[in-house]
């Protein structure tokens, strides 16, 4: 929500108040290079809390004031001030005309006049960067130029505390204006490309009509002759709008009266929509004539991107028309998606066809060779537009995929998809009666059924898991034994241990001493009783043999001794 103009914005600032805001003004602005020194050093300490967001003017000042404090200093010679003051006056030229610059490069002149910077500086900042250096007194007389203009424009107007002397404020809205001028040249823009490309095809039709309009009555026009040659511009310029507005162009296809045909085109290109023989709303199929006339064009736009781009359009379409009643949209958006699977497939029924009936297959396709389509991105988008083609559909999708799914896979997901958008005017075909229809009350019989009379695979696993259960009951009843008398216990309560770190228990403390008993008492290693599990006695070749691995000497008997007298055990 945009703020009123009368409305005071509030910024973070990084000066404590405006006596410090005045007084390093000041000391940027004298001609003691100890206090321009001190000003600099406040500025470095902003700098600091602002991190990214420094002023850009602020920062401006510092570079000049910097340039003459080491001016002053002669430390320098000629030619390194120069190369100072230079990239300083490159710098500030460039930051203070960025906020002007939009998606189209405009002057630099031009919009250092918008911002009252003379011209000359304009000039001087072109020689710096382009031509010979220029000589330091004209970089000495920029530096003096650029402070008083920094001086006037954003150090004294941020004393005046109103929105409208605010520099950043004013400048920004300039960069919001010029955000706005650049969106309405881009929606301009997209207008006459949008009215370019209907133009250009309404033209394509009115030069097919015009090529088709001599046919006789009684010729066949599934039969039309290819497009005549003086059609080669027209596709020419649609051929060359589509490589800058190639999503355009698709948008304005997919409109009525182009690859959505309206009633009278179909009649004009003799095509009856109560022939049955390729009018079925469960597999579209478009008629010979109507694909016949839009084959040229889609032959000559055909490429990979196009394709793929076709595609999901087509998709996009149809989840959008998923709920709604448009029968005649929803028709000839699905016989275009399987018109271009169909020329993708991959079946092998043509291996004993003609030459003749090769070249006649080929001639009604809109691409020849098989294309690496994104199928899993084709599977999600067929999903998501149910409609009364879509089993057909996906059954395409399914049946061409590179990495085909597990065919149990396929025919669970055509079942699924044959229930969702079966309606009850709509008349399954025999292949899909076959298929039996799971409902909830099936599930429920099915569980009924094995509770009662049991399945063999199931009886042992049964009996399996109720003697892992005694098995684990009667390890607790032993730990239980076990530890009677003692302080220790067998947790019986229900705890979610994976809340607890290792080590720690429900409701200990974490003073480090709360699992001492109370009274406890120590013994060495030595005085252990040990048990011998083995009689055989040891034969030790003396007082330091050694225990010996195959990775050599570990321990001695000596420095085992050693370790033992250190060791206390409570």
């Amino acid at each position: 929500m945009k703020r009123k103009g009368s409305e005071k914005k509030r910024h973070v600032v990084a000066w404590i108040n405006k006596a410090e805001w005045d007084q390093v003004r000041e000391y940027l602005y004298s001609k003691d290079c100890a206090l321009q020194r001190n000003g600099l050093h406040r500025i470095s300490a902003w700098k600091a809390r602002y991190a990214n967001s420094t002023p850009v003017a602020m920062d401006c000042t510092a570079d000049l004031v910097r340039c003459q404090v080491l001016d002053r200093s002669e430390k320098l010679d000629s030619h390194d001030l120069v190369l100072l003051y230079g990239a300083a006056l490159v710098r500030f030229t460039n930051l203070i005309t960025e906020r002007q610059q939009g998606k189209i490069a405009r002057p630099l002149r031009r919009l250092a006049g918008n911002l009252n910077i003379p011209e000359w500086i304009i000039n001087l900042r072109h020689d710096v960067t382009h031509r010979k250096l220029p000589a330091l007194k004209w970089c000495r007389k920029g530096c003096e130029v650029i402070l008083e203009w920094l001086q006037q424009e954003y150090w004294s107007r941020q004393l005046g505390g109103g929105p409208s002397a605010d520099w950043e404020a004013q400048y920004g809205q300039e960069l919001d204006l010029k955000q706005q001028e650049d969106e309405l040249i881009a929606r301009q823009k997209e207008k006459e490309a949008y009215k370019n490309a209907r133009d250009l095809l309404i033209s394509f039709e009115k030069e097919r009509y015009d090529a088709y309009g001599g046919l006789h009555e009684g010729k066949d026009k599934n039969t039309w002759p290819d497009p005549l040659a003086d059609m080669s511009w027209i596709l020419a310029e649609i051929k060359h709008f589509s490589e800058e507005f190639d999503e355009l162009l698709i948008d304005v296809l997919l409109e009525d009266g182009f690859l959505i045909p309206t009633s009278e085109q179909l009649s004009s290109l003799g095509c009856d929509t109560s022939d049955n023989d390729w009018f079925c709303p469960t597999e579209p199929k478009l008629p010979p004539a109507f694909l016949h006339f839009w084959l040229p064009l889609l032959k000559t736009l055909n490429s990979l991107c196009f394709i793929h781009l076709f595609l999901e359009k087509l998709f996009a379409e149809l989840k959008l028309l998923s709920s709604e009643q448009s029968k005649h949209r929803k028709y000839y958006i699905s016989g275009w998606i399987s018109e271009v699977m169909r020329c993708n497939s991959k079946k092998s029924d043509y291996h004993f066809e003609t030459k003749a009936q090769k070249k006649a297959r080929m001639k009604d396709k809109i691409f020849l060779h098989r294309i690496q389509l994104r199928w899993q991105k084709l599977l999600s988008a067929c999903l998501d537009a149910p409609c009364a083609s879509t089993p057909h559909l996906l059954y395409l999708v399914l049946e061409d995929m590179d990495h085909p799914l597990p065919m149990e896979t396929q025919q669970r997901l055509l079942q699924l998809c044959s229930i969702y958008t079966r309606t009850e005017h709509s008349e399954p075909d025999i292949e899909q009666e076959q298929w039996p229809i799971y409902t909830l009350e099936s599930l429920h019989d099915k569980l009924q059924r094995s509770r009662c009379h049991g399945h063999p695979s199931q009886s042992d696993p049964q009996k399996k898991r109720t003697g892992e259960e005694n098995k684990w009951s009667n390890a607790e009843v032993e730990k239980a034994e076990l530890l009677q008398g003692s302080s220790w216990q067998v947790c019986i309560d229900e705890v979610l241990w994976k809340n607890y770190p290792l080590g720690k228990v429900p409701g200990q403390s974490d003073v480090p001493s709360c699992l001492m008993v109370d009274n406890y008492s120590t013994m060495s290693v030595f005085d252990q009783p040990v048990e011998l599990e083995s009689s055989t006695p040891q034969s030790v070749s003396g007082p330091s043999a050694s225990t010996r691995t195959a990775d050599g000497l570990l321990w001695s008997h000596s420095d085992l001794s050693k370790l033992k007298t250190g060791l206390q055990l409570f």
